[in-house]
């Protein structure tokens, strides 16, 4: 019998009482994933479960190799079951590690399978799962539909088409999959992308570039998107002319950090205003170092595992950022999230700021993000939400995955949120009032971000 009991992480009975009566049956607002539209546009259907729980998750690959298993078990070209048979080899090892959890999640909620993956179960297992995987609701969709998803946000370039997310709205399809907007490319000014990129898309000046962002982001509108993304080291601000560097880029030649950061904050606030406007929500993830490893990153790409946390320092720039911002009036709703835990406090107690009327939680701090969406991650970016600022405000949970068998990662979420909160109902912390709790969790959940977002 899996030790994934109905009780799992719940440490008291109140904790119990919360997750069991206000959060286990709470639908999903899934606002950051990086699913792909084209395979929920198609309803794809997976081959096997190898398929299915390791394609494309570099969370599992690098815990492949941190066991030793060889790149071929991993991204390379062996047979679907031999990668599945290695990775079921690493998970007695992930004691303390939430790879466990997640894929024991996986197997019982998606599959009714009990026993612990490891080498010796890996055959059988791979039998059952295999079986089910024959059937109709283990398509892509049916798996959205087992999970209770209402809205999708996928992760998706500014030039792209969407020509999946109209099919997906034409079809019928029940659960909303919409568009986010991401315009790395486009700000990047300082990477070996950024001169292709422009090239692309046959834009040959500054403010060519603005004009067809702006066209970009009212084309994404119109296809019902509601939310923007931008992954940065560092918010950058800078008071230089965006203009020059720009030409100056155009001509091959390196930029300052003055330079590069004028650019950003010009381009960015640039497409602020319009997310004001029309209000969206601008989500901007920090401290990322990405591809650490130039040899694997010049074989696989990016996106395979090679990413880290960075340490720099954010607050300043951050501060004067979004002042640049609130000043001019163009603020929108903003979520920030830190890759690196030391700066929990800095954004909480950043968000104080830059709250408005009238909406309440309007600058949000994301939940624990990649490396810190386990258990003592998000424990601690609640806990310094709530030590800050209003935790019952929290738009919660999303699974910024590739996985569609991650949602599963909603549910440990909302199991570590009713102990944290109902060990503070135990201990005399916070009242034991059902009225007040149920609104709480129910709010974390779903509600919020049903109200914040409006979609």
């Amino acid at each position: 019998m899996s030790f994934i009991n109905k009780d799992f992480l719940l440490q008291s009975e109140a904790a119990k009482h919360l997750y069991h009566d206000y959060a286990e049956k709470m639908p999903i607002i899934d606002y950051h994933c990086h699913l792909s539209p084209q395979l929920i546009a198609e309803d794809y259907s997976f081959s096997n479960i190898g398929e299915l729980l390791l394609g494309g998750d570099h969370y599992k690959w690098r815990v492949m190799r941190s066991n030793g298993i060889d790149e071929k078990y991993i991204t390379g070209d062996a047979p679907d079951y031999e990668k599945f048979e290695r990775f079921a080899e690493c998970l007695p090892y992930c004691v303390g590690n939430p790879m466990l959890h997640w894929t024991q999640l996986e197997l019982k909620r998606y599959f009714g399978i009990d026993e612990i993956l490891c080498k010796e179960t890996a055959k059988a297992i791979w039998d059952k799962c295999n079986a089910q995987l024959q059937a109709p609701e283990f398509s892509v969709r049916g798996l959205i539909r087992k999970s209770n998803v209402k809205v999708i946000c996928t992760t998706d370039d500014p030039k792209d088409s969407l020509e999946y997310h109209k099919k997906i709205a034409e079809s019928g399809f029940e659960t909303k999959v919409i568009p986010a907007f991401r315009p790395d490319k486009a700000v990047d000014i300082e990477k070996d992308t950024f001169l292709p990129y422009i090239e692309e898309i046959g834009v040959k000046t500054y403010d060519e570039l603005l004009a067809w962002l702006e066209s970009r982001i009212l084309f994404f509108h119109e296809n019902g998107c509601r939310v923007s993304d931008h992954a940065l080291e560092y918010v950058p601000y800078g008071s230089g002319c965006p203009e020059k560097a720009f030409e100056k880029r155009l001509r091959g030649e390196s930029l300052t950090v003055e330079e590069t950061d004028s650019f950003k904050t010009a381009v960015i606030k640039h497409c602020a205003v319009l997310y004001t406007r029309l209000d969206w929500t601008m989500q901007l993830h920090i401290g990322a170092l990405r591809n650490n490893n130039s040899a694997m990153f010049k074989k696989l790409g990016p996106d395979t595992g090679f990413d880290t946390i960075n340490d720099l320092c954010i607050a300043e720039k951050l501060s004067k950022f979004m002042d640049f911002l609130e000043k001019d009036g163009v603020l929108p709703k903003t979520i920030l999230y830190t890759l690196n835990p030391k700066d929990n406090y800095v954004l909480g107690a950043m968000l104080g700021c830059f709250q408005k009327a009238p909406v309440p939680g309007k600058i949000q701090f994301g939940s624990g993000w990649w490396f810190n969406d386990q258990k003592d991650g998000m424990e601690t970016q609640m806990k310094a939400l709530g030590n800050l600022g209003l935790l019952g405000r929290f738009v919660g949970m999303l699974t910024d995955s590739r996985s569609f068998v991650s949602y599963t990662r909603h549910e440990y979420f909302r199991r570590v949120l009713c102990n944290l909160i109902g060990s503070w109902v135990e201990e005399g912390q916070y009242p034991n009032d059902d009225a007040m709790l149920e609104m709480i969790i129910k709010g974390i959940c779903y509600n919020n971000a049903d109200k914040y977002f409006g979609f």
